[in-house]
């Protein structure tokens, strides 16, 4: 199914998502079940490629188990994904998401070549939490074409989107990227080109925070997020959430932060960049502030 926008008048017909993690499988998931749209993944060897298929078939087994999909609709939802371990695989995308991990220079080389093979009216969109859309853009030879697309995790159950327009980013492509969001299920916010927009930009330090008062022994990391939680009326403490999030993706966040905004109060916490030094990156490696 196409998805259009009436005030660009375009039609997004097939998406490429580049990233094979939970955050491209996710995005690949919302597109292919809310949008109804074909979806093609790619990223660097076939096991990650294989990795994101049995993880989509893990989320949607668990939506038939509770209900909410039926057996059809599963293998509907799934034959709208397939994956890709090339680029050029995405030629036919009248839509592309990146979502690799926070590296400004792997960034800017994959949307060199995604200029490179996608068709010239094809738009590029980052789903970076905190890096320069701007900058991303100036990569290629499309920058009105580039956005920036920030999902929250995890992607099938969060409903926001954050959109974000680099200096030169059209307002036909911001539009055509709210509608593509919009047909996702999400609700879209807009944030200006700001390091960490909005989220992350009022997040990452609440964190960050929770990581110097867990390390100068303030408290423990039970009592620090029992307190926010029961106190603030939040469904998780800030450790329980860093977990959830990727210790390393935390601290590649406020390293953004702080290197951009050039403000001490961006400083990462000692404590959280030790445990990224430690492999400790949270539930995605088995241990971060807890065990899982």
């Amino acid at each position: 199914m196409a998805v259009c926008s009436y005030v660009s008048v375009r039609c997004v017909s097939h998406i490429g998502v580049v990233g094979a993690g939970q955050m491209g499988t996710g995005i690949a998931i919302v597109g292919a079940r809310e949008a109804k749209t074909p979806v093609t993944i790619v990223d660097v060897s076939e096991e990650k490629c294989q990795a994101s298929i049995a993880f989509a078939e893990k989320l949607l087994a668990k939506d038939v188990k509770k209900g909410k999909i039926d057996e059809a609709q599963s293998k509907d939802i799934l034959s709208r994904i397939d994956t890709s371990t090339s680029l050029e695989a995405l030629k036919a995308s009248d839509f592309v998401i990146e979502a690799v991990s926070e590296n400004l220079a792997l960034k800017e080389k994959i949307f060199a070549q995604l200029d490179g093979v996608c068709q010239p009216e094809a738009i590029l969109a980052t789903n970076t939490s905190s890096i320069s859309i701007t900058q991303i853009a100036a990569a290629t030879d499309r920058p009105e074409k580039v956005v920036g697309m920030h999902f929250m995790n995890p992607v099938p159950v969060m409903k926001l989107i954050e959109l974000i327009s680099g200096l030169r980013t059209s307002p036909e492509t911001l539009q055509a990227t709210r509608t593509l969001g919009e047909s996702m299920g999400k609700v879209t916010t807009t944030s200006a080109d700001i390091p960490g927009f909005i989220a992350n930009r009022l997040l990452m330090p609440y964190i960050n925070e929770a990581c110097f008062a867990l390390g100068e022994g303030i408290g423990t990391k039970e009592d620090i997020d029992t307190t926010m939680k029961l106190g603030t009326n939040v469904p998780m403490g800030p450790l329980t959430l860093a977990d959830f999030i990727g210790l390393d993706t935390c601290l590649a966040i406020m390293e953004v932060l702080h290197k951009e905004l050039g403000d001490s109060k961006y400083r990462p916490a000692p404590l959280l960049k030790n445990y990224v030094k430690a492999g400790l990156m949270g539930k995605k490696s088995g241990e971060g502030f807890y065990k899982y």
